[in-house]
């Protein structure tokens, strides 16, 4: 059956790593495969993964992502929702007596299952070791905070080993808390010190930290640990709201020295109500995310997590829901947005992904938040996002090239228009084929000596 499975994924194009453990690039800007290549990170947030589904349908979730062609699965070991107190459903609480020194092999072998289970079609588990309620409860969350800088240590150094032979796993600490003082910022020290232990070493796995959202100026993880040689990556969290400047965001995690790729790891969740206000405000749509999508990494994101409300806790009619969810995890793995994440990851993977930067000198009218439009290029091609569709003008001469070859990239549908070739010279304002709310659209222009394809 693995067999099968892996042949139906390579043929599917979904097996996107070569085995071993994904590392920074060269240039200290992207995630690249074990051998080299540019990795895409296209992520889902399934925090309650281990803990709410059975194996079946773990098998479910993970095929259906595959399928659409994400890349790494985001999921919590010690999970939000009473996650110590409250069973998976084989009965199996993942603490002996909530103490971080004594897992429950059970509980843990459900975890395996699914972490092997990704691994078969192609996927890396982005693994929280712990949710920050365990540390800190803070005003949401129903912990019990249970770790110290001692025992996470302990924990960090037995999840690292149990886990070290398992190529397709990414360290993700913090599990939406921001540190309120040093003892929680030595916990979290203690538990990335105890992984390394069990992993063999800082060449065996990346390692981030997920934070709540935070000051601009903080750049999410960067605010306690960008000097900490553990973190391989910046992350940060924008939150559930429409318009939060994510660019910008990006922009100074970016900045920062030393160079260190940036993610966003939790962004407007689809199908969310709107900043937790769904009489005022309504609920997410596909546009929402794929804008924030789009603008994050044409921003200089080294990829983007997806998120949907009703798949992070797993909801299902059995369960109280979360701030009012009304669709199951199985009805909302179909929702638009996310099966248009796809062709985010087709148009960057189109084009030589570990050369590209941001740059908003290639355009003159960035315009505001709501119909935002972002620039970034490559050595011989250059890609503009037009939110909503608005004209723009385009300074060209910095790719390589005497003329352009033009196409219009549809976000929605992965839908390419060709235009007439351009000369590479002076400037020029390019009128995308619609325009309104939801309406938006990607330029792109290579050098026409490269004979690009368009994103398939």
């Amino acid at each position: 059956m693995k067999v099968i499975t892996y042949i139906i994924a390579m043929l599917l194009g979904m097996h996107t790593y070569a085995q071993g453990p994904l590392k920074v690039s060269p240039n200290q800007r992207y995630l690249v495969k074990a051998d080299g290549t540019a990795f895409f990170w296209l992520g889902d947030t399934a925090w309650e993964l281990f803990h709410r589904l059975n194996r079946e349908q773990a098998t479910q979730y993970l095929s259906n992502r595959a399928e659409k062609g994400f890349t790494v699965i985001q999921a919590v070991a010690l999970a939000e929702l009473d996650g110590l107190n409250t069973p998976n459903p084989y009965g199996d609480k993942p603490l002996l007596n909530n103490d971080p020194n004594t897992p429950n092999d059970a509980y843990f072998k459900h975890v395996d299952f699914i972490v092997d289970k990704a691994s078969e079609l192609g996927l890396f588990i982005g693994l929280l070791p712990t949710w920050g309620d365990k540390v800190f409860k803070d005003r949401w969350g129903v912990g019990p905070e249970i770790f110290n800088p001692e025992n996470a240590k302990i924990y960090g150094q037995w999840i690292g080993a149990r886990y070290k032979d398992r190529k397709n796993i990414v360290w993700i600490l913090g599990g939406d808390r921001n540190p309120r003082n040093e003892q929680d910022i030595a916990v979290w020290r203690a538990m990335a010190a105890g992984i390394t232990e069990g992993i063999g070493g800082a060449n065996n796995g990346l390692m981030t930290f997920h934070p709540q959202p935070n000051d601009l100026q903080d750049a999410g993880s960067a605010k306690w640990f960008h000097n900490d040689a553990w973190l391989d990556f910046n992350m940060f969290q924008t939150g559930h709201c429409r318009e939060n400047n994510v660019w910008d965001r990006i922009q100074v995690a970016y900045k920062k020295t030393p160079i260190k790729p940036v993610l966003d790891g939790e962004t407007i969740y689809e199908d969310h109500p709107v900043c937790f206000n769904a009489k005022d405000l309504g609920t997410s749509s596909a546009y929402d995310v794929r804008k924030h999508a789009y603008l994050n990494v044409f921003a200089g994101a080294c990829g983007h997590t997806y998120g949907c409300h009703d798949i992070w806790q797993m909801y299902d009619k059995t369960r109280e829901p979360i701030n009012g969810p009304h669709m199951t995890w199985q009805e909302a793995m179909d929702l638009p947005g996310a099966s248009q994440m796809k062709f985010l990851r087709r148009l960057i993977e189109s084009r030589p992904m570990l050369d590209r930067i941001p740059d908003q000198s290639l355009i003159t009218n960035a315009r505001a938040e709501h119909d935002r439009v972002q620039a970034t290029r490559g050595k011989d091609y250059l890609m503009v996002y037009s939110s909503q569709g608005r004209p723009f003008t385009v300074n060209l001469a910095k790719i390589s090239g005497k003329t352009l070859a033009l196409t219009w990239y549809n976000p929605r549908n992965g839908e390419v228009k060709a235009g007439d070739k351009v000369p590479n010279v002076g400037s020029k304002t390019f009128t995308p084929p619609g325009n309104g709310y939801g309406q938006d659209w990607v330029l792109i222009l290579d050098d026409s000596s490269k004979g690009y394809k368009a994103p398939q």
